[in-house]
């Protein structure tokens, strides 16, 4: 069975470092690649004219950046999945990995403030709560 490794995007440098390095390892690996995205608050937006009406929602953008991504940074012949979900991101990456048997969830170590500085709140979360091993990308 393949493994499967989770990677947290958000639009960001340091989450796209951290793509990178997840990419990398999938292909070392021949592991699947999921990436997910976590969206606290969805703003939705009907648009009409003409008779038509159109439903934008940041739900929309947020599987559009990570088709984006996973396009982008992915090499031919890499399996990847994306999934946009609700919740905090330390939270949405962690359930997400015990729901699809993750083997490795990765996250970058944006440097924060005060005590979680060096390692990064979302990484240092998923860290104590995930259900499998967990790579820190050196992305500072």
């Amino acid at each position: 069975m393949k493994g499967l490794i989770i990677v947290g995007v958000d639009g960001s440098d340091t989450a796209e470092r951290a793509a990178r390095e997840a990419v990398a390892l999938a292909v070392a690996t021949d592991a699947k690649l999921h990436f997910v995205t976590a969206m606290t608050k969805s703003k939705d937006l009907n648009v009409g004219t003409s008779g038509e009406a159109w439903h934008i929602s940041s739900h929309d953008q947020a599987e559009q950046l990570l088709d984006d991504i996973a396009q982008r940074l992915s090499p031919p012949g890499l399996e990847r999945s994306t999934a946009v979900l609700a919740g905090k991101p330390a939270e949405v990456i962690c359930a997400e990995a015990g729901r699809v048997h993750a083997t490795m969830i990765v996250v970058g170590n944006a440097r924060m403030q005060g005590v979680k500085r060096v390692l990064g709140a979302i990484a240092s979360d998923v860290a104590h709560r995930a259900p499998c091993s967990v790579y820190i990308a050196k992305t500072t």
